[in-house]
């Protein structure tokens, strides 16, 4: 692989999806302004995502007049050793991950995404709805406070709602409540009870939960404006996705899962049948390389009610056990790395003191891509230098070092998504 073109910088496709932070209240727009100012950000416009890496939906374009191929995907079929040996065996001459930034405005959708297994069988069946076979183990790294749904809460929360929320016990009926009522103290009975609560809930008569619905925002609204605490309803929250999704049974998932706030820094890991939704807020994901979604409320699109309820996991776990640790690297405090538990990929956060005026983002066996957050520097792979700025993203082939020169004088701070084998 030629010397020359081991570091480049990209330009990455913003997607608008309508659930995107609008106009400059949005990290994406702001990053990718930051990056170039000629571009025209639309005050009335979502932006929702900035794809960073060579999916066939949004593969980025290479900056870089040295090169002959347009798109990062091309290059790396065409020098497929710049991903590393592992890499490059394991995962077919791939980059195996998409590295993404998003700003959300509107909750996404309540969703899951299959194993390895299951998205064999989907795509089997349904190649429309669920459109390759490998898995989406995603991981979300907030970059300002950010909140989402993630993971089944202890059964004594969901039982505190079912005596509190009158509404969510009628949607669920006597029968299901009775059984995780009586199922504490037996992880089996608990994931079963769980299993059945839920099934009934998402498969509840449409007039019923849209009955119930609506009578529980009604008194949630009362109670709010007679000064009442409406936490015992998960009032709030209620109230606000049903203004965005308004008639969904989607809106009682609250009631079945953890509510999530992470702190900027903070991560939240999503394996394979872990039931989510982001909120509200801007963060980074790193995700495997897939576009299968299983879907059940709080979305316009296609929803896959028995093919979600099946696939769960139905393990209750408080809150708290759903933020995912990063690691201080010994060898360089600067970096913090995290680390889940698939081959797929890695995010390694690297934050430079404003004392430092030189700092080498060190080689690894494994192509990265590189999101700078804050700070200005010129970035040198002999022969290359290239100059970044907050919103630049560089790829990284593998066993390539990068020496920086500083400039800003309150430090840096850049996201890495790699593989680590």
């Amino acid at each position: 692989m030629a010397a020359a073109a081991t570091v480049f910088p990209l330009k990455c496709a913003v997607q608008h999806y309508a659930w995107g932070k609008v106009g400059l209240d949005s990290e994406v727009a702001k990053l990718t302004l930051s990056d170039d100012p000629t571009v025209a950000v639309e005050q009335e416009k979502p932006y929702a995502e900035l794809w960073m890496g060579a999916h066939p939906k949004g593969d980025a374009i290479i900056c870089d007049n040295r090169i002959s191929q347009k798109t990062l995907g091309e290059w790396i079929a065409e020098h497929p050793e710049c991903l590393g040996s592992k890499v490059k065996d394991i995962f077919q001459g791939q980059l195996p991950f998409l590295f993404k930034v998003l700003s959300v405005n509107i909750s996404l959708s309540i969703q899951a995404h299959p194993n390895k297994e299951l998205a064999v069988q989907l795509h089997a069946q349904f190649p429309d709805r669920y459109p390759d076979k490998n898995h989406k183990p995603e991981m979300a790294i907030a970059l300002t406070p950010f909140e989402g749904l993630c993971g089944f809460r202890p059964v004594e929360e969901i039982i505190g709602f079912l005596k509190n929320v009158p509404e969510f016990h009628v949607v669920i009926g006597n029968e299901a409540a009775e059984t995780l009522e009586n199922s504490p103290g037996d992880p089996h009975r608990v994931s079963a009870a769980l299993k059945k609560c839920f099934t009934r809930m998402m498969n509840c008569e449409t007039k019923t939960f849209v009955d119930q619905l609506n009578m529980l925002v009604k008194r949630v609204l009362k109670e709010a404006a007679g000064g009442k605490d409406t936490t015992g309803s998960n009032g709030e929250l209620l109230l606000r996705l049903h203004s965005q999704f308004p008639g969904d049974v989607g809106c009682f998932v609250i009631y079945f899962l953890n509510v999530v706030q992470l702190r900027p820094g903070e991560a939240m890991f999503l394996g394979a049948n872990e039931p989510h939704a982001y909120l509200s807020g801007d963060c980074i994901e790193c995700m495997a390389c897939s576009d299968n979604t299983v879907r059940a409320g709080l979305t316009p699109k296609f929803i896959d009610v028995q093919t979600l309820c099946e696939m769960l996991n139905y393990t209750p776990a408080p809150a708290n056990s759903k933020i995912f640790p990063s690691v201080r690297d010994p060898g360089d405090p600067c970096v913090f790395v995290y680390d889940p538990p698939v081959p797929d990929f890695a995010v390694i956060k690297i934050e430079i003191p404003c004392s430092a005026k030189r700092y080498t983002i060190s080689s690894i066996d494994s192509a990265s891509i590189l999101l700078v957050i804050r700070g200005e520097a010129t970035g040198t792979a002999a022969p290359s230098e290239v100059k970044i700025r907050r919103g630049s993203v560089l790829f990284i082939a593998a066993n390539q070092a990068v020496d920086l020169c500083i400039h800003s004088v309150d430090g840096m701070l850049l996201f890495r998504a790699c593989c680590m084998l």
